[in-house]
């Protein structure tokens, strides 16, 4: 599903909205979680799942191309981990 169609299905359940508010809507939902993040917090939406973020040390890695040494380096990384009733729902 993409964005535009996550609030094509917004629009179907509030028709009382328009396009805008809630394309602003969701905007402002996902933006708020990229903020988050960048501050370091974690996300977490109770039955649905959290977003974390990682920090991966810098690290020597191989160029898959010539099996070179490449230095990698440190960074953070985003993760999502479904929560219990959302595995529940889709294992079900």
């Amino acid at each position: 599903m993409t964005q535009s169609e996550l609030v094509d299905r917004l629009m179907k359940k509030m028709p009382q909205k328009s396009r805008l508010d809630v394309e602003l809507i969701v905007k402002v939902f996902f933006d708020s979680i990229v903020k988050a993040l960048e501050k370091g917090d974690r996300v977490e939406l109770r039955g649905f799942g959290s977003f974390y973020v990682k920090h991966r040390q810098p690290r020597v890695g191989c160029d898959p191309r010539t099996g070179k040494a490449i230095n990698v380096d440190a960074r953070y990384i985003p993760f999502f981990k479904a929560g219990k009733a959302l595995n529940d729902h889709l294992n079900s």
